[in-house]
């Protein structure tokens, strides 16, 4: 965001004697670092960060609010003059909660004189890389968005139609906006409209029809609260991100509407000699939110240290929010223009904002106490991922949101309290009912790449619709897809079929009954409740084992065995003959069987051994003669080095 030096001084005068090098220090302290500083036409312009989450802080006044709290230094008073309001000279009805408070006005004024917007306001719109229009009811409105952040709107009042509506648009109305683009409307956009139809796409942009021109001689101001996420939804659905809709979707400052029509009628009047000929207002703001209760237990956790709650108090009503004190912590009320704030942490960490990072301390507190058991569901699933690793499946993990046409072929319940009202795209916009539709994707994409023994799981929460929103439940899904076999002449291939995996679940230890979902020609999936999985009864308290320094060995042996020996035999003996070896790991990374090797009894395994001291590196000779000691070991056991 562009902020002009100038300007932002207007808003807090104490920052005039603070060098611009020191002012980005301060900016950067309460989270918004600036990325470059530059001149134009003589002003100074600094290009600043603002979070997502900050709406507030997208103009002059937002950021003011920020550095006086830091600064603990007055902002200057809004010099504004409040109309009175009186009967309407034209009807705004509202028809849709998504905008609960309108303000207007109506003005005489006459365009036609040339170039009605002051120098310095020229400037200052230059400078926000706005080119001014010389028309004062248009330039106006853009210099108040970028000082004080509540964008506002004004029409040529003798092309309305009759009285004016705010509501959603129908089936089949078009809109052609400002930008010369016919749109056509959605159900779900809210419009402003009059008798003839939708003249503007409500906080996102104005239409053609109604516009401000060298011609107008009346006008008609709108300054409103917008609920965010329609006009975000409306934004993303026609590909319009506007000043307007910036703020709006981020959310605008109820209390400050009345306020933001008042300043555009002072502008237009001092400017252009325009006549008031009327103010009113058509709903009222939101109630005021409720108060969060903060507890110095919560702010001291947080802090990672002991914070006062006189000066936490301090620091809140810095930020304009209102503060009662209790016994043990603070009831807070948020300022009108804070919609970020909600729950207690999110007033502790801008507490430890506005006090400085710097406070804290450089080193962790100590953290003493008995360790606590891993969690049933943990080893659960932990349990579940290597017996289905150690079958030959893949865990994988994809999307938890997908698109309706994906979720409708396996989830089997309404999507309506599992749909996002402000997804990414129409592909991420349902809470996944089932893991099937994406693991089937995955197995899809092994299969164009030519795999030809598909086996995939996931471990996932998926959702259920409910009246009081989505429910979620974490299962287990499995999809095997391809042939099986093929590896040996024992072994001839064959389609994987519906009862592989009935024993895949049976091994798992689910006795219930089994729904195996055909995907496809040899691809089958399923999916089973963690719930209805047994859970491990022992209560697991893992050991810290230490991390050596130094390097570790990899070193491979390949051996021909018989046929008849078991893997475990063989590790006993290795681990047996090199107990005085810095033996970390033995494992059989893979087994290799051909017709001539089972016809000779034999068949080869690939062992893998891995080597590391605490104390030192080690040298290639002790290795080696680790290596020849596992060599020496397997040789009871008929094992011997494969040539």
């Amino acid at each position: 965001m562009r902020i002009e030096l100038e300007a932002l001084q207007r808003e807090i005068p104490v920052i005039a004697g603070i060098s611009t090098h020191d002012l980005c220090e301060y900016l950067a302290m309460i989270g918004f670092p600036v990325d470059s500083t530059d001149t134009q036409s003589a002003a100074a312009v600094l290009d600043v960060d603002v979070t997502a989450n900050r709406g507030d802080a997208l103009s002059h006044r937002g950021l003011a609010r920020d550095l006086a709290a830091k600064l603990d230094a007055p902002l200057s008073a809004i010099s504004v003059t409040p109309n009175t309001e009186n009967e309407a000279l034209l009807s705004v009805r509202l028809e849709t909660d998504s905008c609960p408070i309108y303000s207007t006005a109506m003005l005489k004024l006459d365009c036609t004189s040339a170039n009605q917007t002051p120098a310095d306001a020229q400037t200052f719109l230059t400078a926000m890389g706005s080119n001014a229009k010389g028309l004062a009811p248009v330039d106006a409105s853009n210099e108040l968005l970028y000082r004080y952040g509540h964008p506002t709107h004004a029409f040529d009042a003798a092309k309305l139609k009759g009285g004016v509506c705010v509501r959603w648009a129908k089936a089949g109305e078009t809109l052609l906006t400002l930008d010369g683009v016919q749109r056509n409307l959605d159900t779900k956009d809210m419009v402003i409209a009059d008798d003839s139809g939708p003249i503007a796409l409500a906080g996102v942009i104005g239409g053609d029809s109604t516009k401000v021109t060298e011609n107008t001689k009346r006008v008609f101001l709108e300054s409103a609260y917008f609920e965010p996420q329609t006009v975000r939804a409306s934004a993303r659905r026609h590909g319009l991100h506007t000043d307007a809709s910036i703020r709006f979707g981020r959310g605008a400052d109820t209390a400050f509407v009345k306020t933001a029509r008042d300043l555009l009628v002072d502008r237009l009047i001092s400017w252009a000699g325009a006549e008031l000929l009327g103010a009113w207002t058509v709903g009222q703001r939101d109630s005021k939110p409720s108060g969060t209760v903060i507890s110095k237990n919560v702010l001291d956790r947080v802090a990672g240290e002991s914070i006062l709650l006189d000066e936490a108090k301090a620091i809140l009503l810095r930020l304009g929010c209102r503060v009662e004190s209790f016994g043990s912590g603070l009831n807070v009320q948020p300022p009108s223009w804070r919609h970020d704030l909600s729950i207690a942490e999110d007033y502790a960490e801008d507490i430890l904002r506005i006090r400085g990072y710097g406070h804290i301390g450089t080193a962790l507190p100590s953290l003493e106490g008995a360790p606590e058991p891993l969690p049933h569901s943990y080893q659960q699933r932990r349990t579940l991922s290597r017996r289905l690793t150690q079958l030959g499946f893949f865990q994988t993990v994809t999307l938890g949101f997908i698109s309706p046409e994906a979720d409708a072929k396996y989830a089997g319940d309404s999507q309506e309290s599992r749909t996002l009202l402000n997804p990414l795209g129409l592909e991420y916009s349902v809470m996944r009912g089932s893991l099937l539709s994406s693991l089937w994707d995955a197995a899809e994409a092994n299969q164009r790449h030519g795999a030809k023994d598909i086996r995939l799981f996931e471990i996932a929460p998926i959702y259920k619709s409910a009246s009081d929103g989505p429910n979620e439940t974490s299962v287990l899904g499995i999809v095997w897809a391809g042939s099986i076999g093929g590896e040996d002449p024992l072994t001839p291939v064959r389609p994987v079929m519906t009862a592989d995996l009935i024993a895949i679940a049976r091994d798992l230890g689910f006795t219930g009954d089994l729904k195996v979902v055909d995907l496809a020609q040899s691809a089958f999936g399923l999916e089973i409740p963690l719930s209805k999985l047994a859970e491990p009864t022992e209560k697991v308290i893992p050991t810290f084992r230490p991390f050596s320094r130094y390097p570790m060995v990899t070193r491979d042996l390949s051996l021909l065995v018989p046929l008849e020996l078991s893997y475990g035999e063989l590790e006993s003996s290795i681990k047996s003959a090199m107990e005085s070896a810095p033996l970390q790991n033995i494992k059989c990374v893979d087994v290799f069987k051909d017709s001539k090797l089972i016809a000779e009894g034999k068949q080869a395994w690939l062992i893998r051994l891995k080597f590391q001291s605490f104390e030192r590196t080690l040298t290639g000779q002790e290795v080696e003669s680790w290596v020849q000691t596992a060599v020496n070991a397997a040789k009871p056991h008929g094992g011997v080095l494969r040539g």
